[in-house]
């Protein structure tokens, strides 16, 4: 596993700075964020984690409240991306175009859970109030001012922008937009950002890039949405509005009413369309909600003992049992209620010595 994590600690010696801008020497020791009362100088817990994050995000100034205590931030590469999680008590971080121009990380683009805290953002022109659990995007080639005033915690995904289909002036329209958890987008977003950096020391960097790769066709589409764009119209669109309409079938497999044309309805598209976008995948539409709702009634009938053979298929939107019985048996060899008794754990015998 390939896992960085530093804690700034102190300021640096001998650095000009203004009143309030203070720079860091990371302490690459274990990390930790400890709270409550500490044995170190008062000069000390004044620590700031400019040159930590500058590392990570690209160079920025700070500045910090006079009573800053510690944090962490800890970077785990996804193949050319990086998931990062960052702690803190407070902080403003500043780009500027004079700090764009020098910097070497202007071509990477950061998208950002805001886990706990809240926030401001300004760029592009707009700003956004963030509230714990919104989503945000910040772009690195651009002058920005990011506030967090109370204790946070971030966790982000920095990716270079070339990963990207978005031009730069729509990249430009996608920054300071905060998604919330209560929005279709950000409710589907937020739950696999938040897996995916907390997760991402744990698998392979080749799975880690491709569970990434699904972060990224979400801020495709996020684009079409802010710029009003359809999907025939999205470059590179397919792959992003093929994941939103399985998201979307999982979501109503209980629907019996759940039809390829609701579902192009939904999505304002055309029946053709949507057809022509599980040309890539091994079933037709309607195949792929059977096997959904087929996946589905199998893991319930082994969960869920008392209930019927028939209550668990019309649960997932089958309104025949007999229906279901025969596609069931037609896609595992065997009846519902064989695939059941065979899963049940066999009874224990009574030895004559117990009896």
């Amino acid at each position: 596993m390939c896992r960085t994590g530093t804690r700034w600690h102190g300021d640096e010696e001998g650095t000009h700075r203004p009143k309030d801008m203070r720079t860091v020497v990371p302490d690459t020791r274990e990390q930790r964020t400890p709270r409550g009362p500490r044995t170190v100088d008062p000069p000390h817990r004044r620590a700031c984690p400019r040159a930590t994050l500058s590392r990570t995000f690209g160079t920025v100034d700070m500045t910090v409240p006079e009573d800053t205590d510690t944090g962490t931030v800890s970077t785990t590469p996804l193949g050319r991306l990086r998931a990062v999680t960052v702690t803190g008590d407070a902080l403003t971080a500043v780009r500027t175009r004079r700090l764009v121009a020098r910097d070497g990380r202007s071509g990477y683009v950061v998208v950002t859970l805001l886990d706990s805290g809240a926030g401001r953002l300004e760029q592009d022109g707009r700003v956004a109030l963030l509230s714990a659990g919104d989503i945000f995007v910040h772009d690195m080639a651009r002058p920005l001012r990011l506030s967090l005033p109370r204790p946070f915690r971030t966790k982000s995904l920095v990716l270079p922008r070339d990963v990207l289909s978005l031009s730069e002036p729509d990249m430009a329209h996608v920054t300071a937009r905060p998604l919330g958890p209560g929005t279709p987008l950000g409710g589907l977003l937020s739950p696999f950002l938040a897996g995916l950096v907390d997760g991402a020391g744990n698998c392979a960097p080749r799975t880690g890039e491709l569970m990434a790769r699904n972060v990224v066709d979400l801020l495709d589409v996020l684009a079409d949405e802010v710029l009003g764009r359809t999907a025939e119209d999205a470059p590179g669109g397919n792959r992003a509005l093929l994941l939103r309409i399985r998201a979307f079938i999982d979501r109503h497999l209980a629907d019996p009413g759940l039809t390829p044309q609701t579902i192009a309805e939904a999505h304002h598209i055309s029946l053709r369309y949507l057809h022509k976008l599980f040309e890539s995948e091994d079933a037709t539409v309607g195949r792929w909600i059977q096997r959904r709702r087929l996946e589905a009634c199998r893991r319930d009938l082994t969960l869920h003992g008392n209930a019927t053979i028939a209550a668990v298929a019309h649960r997932w939107g089958f309104t025949s049992a007999a229906h279901f019985s025969r596609v069931f048996r037609t896609a595992y060899g065997m009846a519902p209620r064989e695939w059941r008794a065979a899963r049940e754990p066999a009874p224990q015998r009574t030895s004559p010595e117990d009896a």
